[in-house]
C-alpha cells in the first residue's frame, strides 16, 4: 500500500484499543457492519492480517500489534502539532499609524477578559484584499475587491503646536516624508507649507513627539491633538481633509463570530467617540 488515509488508521486504532466492532461503534458513532467493512478494506490494501477474529471479538494479529505500535506513534505526533499551535483564533486589526493607535489605546473596548481570541494590530492595510487583514479602519472603502464596508464617523484635521514652544519655532513646519505620505492629511503640510519644513518624519508617533516637543507645528487629527494638554490647536479644522471613517472587513471573514463582534464592537466605540472625531471637544486658538 502506497498511502494509507489517516482516518482509517484513526479507526484502526479505535478498534484495537476498543477490542471488537460494537465498542469501537459506541466510540466513533459508526455501526459496528461498518468498521468491519473498512477493517477489512485496510487489512487488504496493507496486505497483512490484523485482527484474530473471533465471537469474542476484534483480538490483535502480530502485525495489528505492529501496526498499532506505529499509529500511536503517528497519533502522539499529530497531538503535538495540534498543542504546539495556539489554541485561541486571532483577529487582525489595520489602519494608519493615527487609527491603528487610537484601536491599540482601545483594546479593552475591543476585546473583553472572557473573549476566546486574540488581536493583532498592525499599521499596514495593503494586505486587506489578500485576506492577511481582517478588519481595517480606513478614510474610505477599497474601489475593488470582494469586502464589506461600514461608514462610521466623520474625521476631522487641524494645526498644532506646542503650548510651550520656543518663539523661534513659530514659522517652522513638520512634514511627513513624501515617499510614504499616500493620503491627502499626510501630503497637506508639504503641498501648502513646503518652503517652511525644517523637520520631517516617516511616523505618525514620531511627528507626534515632534510637535509636542517643540520643533514645529503639523498637521494632526484632532481626536489626537484635542487630547494632548500640551498643545494647542492652531485656527479650525481644514475642512477639505474632512472625511467618513470607514470599518472594512473581507466579506468571508467578517461571518467569524469573532470578527463579527469586533466589528460591533468598534463601531459602537466610534460612535460613543464621535465629538472627538470632529473636533467639539476644543476650542480652536490663534
Amino acid at each position: 500500500m502506497d498511502e494509507t488515509a489517516w482516518d482509517e488508521l484513526q479507526l484502526f486504532l479505535q478498534v484495537a484499543l476498543a477490542g471488537g466492532l460494537s465498542a469501537a461503534a459506541v466510540r466513533t458513532g459508526l455501526s459496528a457492519p461498518t468498521i468491519g467493512r473498512r477493517m477489512l478494506a485496510l487489512e487488504k490494501s496493507l496486505g497483512r492480517t490484523l485482527f484474530e477474529r473471533s465471537q469474542q471479538g476484534y483480538r490483535l494479529a502480530h502485525d495489528g500489534e505492529i501496526l498499532l505500535d506505529h499509529v500511536r506513534a503517528m497519533q502522539a505526533a499529530a497531538d503535538g502539532i495540534a498543542g504546539w499551535g495556539f489554541a485561541f483564533p486571532i483577529v487582525t486589526l489595520a489602519g494608519d499609524s493615527w487609527m491603528a493607535g487610537f484601536m491599540a489605546d482601545h483594546l479593552s473596548d475591543l476585546r473583553g477578559p472572557s473573549d476566546a481570541f486574540r488581536i493583532c494590530c498592525s499599521g499596514m492595510t495593503e494586505d486587506l484584499a489578500f485576506r492577511g487583514v481582517d478588519v481595517s479602519l480606513l478614510p474610505k472603502a477599497p474601489a475593488a475587491g470582494n469586502v464589506a464596508a461600514l461608514r462610521s464617523v466623520g474625521m476631522r484635521y487641524a494645526v498644532y503646536a506646542a503650548r510651550n514652544a520656543p518663539p523661534q519655532a513659530e514659522g517652522r513646519w513638520i512634514s511627513m516624508a513624501t515617499d510614504t505620505a499616500r493620503l491627502p492629511p499626510e501630503r497637506w503640510v508639504f503641498e501648502n507649507h513646503e518652503a517652511d519644513i525644517h523637520t520631517w518624519t516617516t511616523s505618525a508617533d514620531l511627528l507626534h513627539r515632534l510637535v509636542r516637543n517643540g520643533a514645529g507645528r503639523s498637521l494632526m487629527p484632532v481626536f489626537v491633538g484635542d487630547a494632548d494638554p500640551a498643545l494647542r490647536r492652531i485656527g479650525a479644522p481644514i475642512a477639505d481633509l474632512d472625511h467618513t471613517l470607514t470599518i472594512v472587513s473581507h466579506d468571508d471573514e467578517r461571518r467569524r463570530p469573532e470578527v463579527r463582534l469586533v466589528i460591533e464592537r468598534l463601531a459602537a466605540l466610534l460612535k460613543a467617540q464621535a465629538g472627538r472625531f470632529s473636533g467639539a471637544c476644543e476650542t480652536a486658538t490663534a
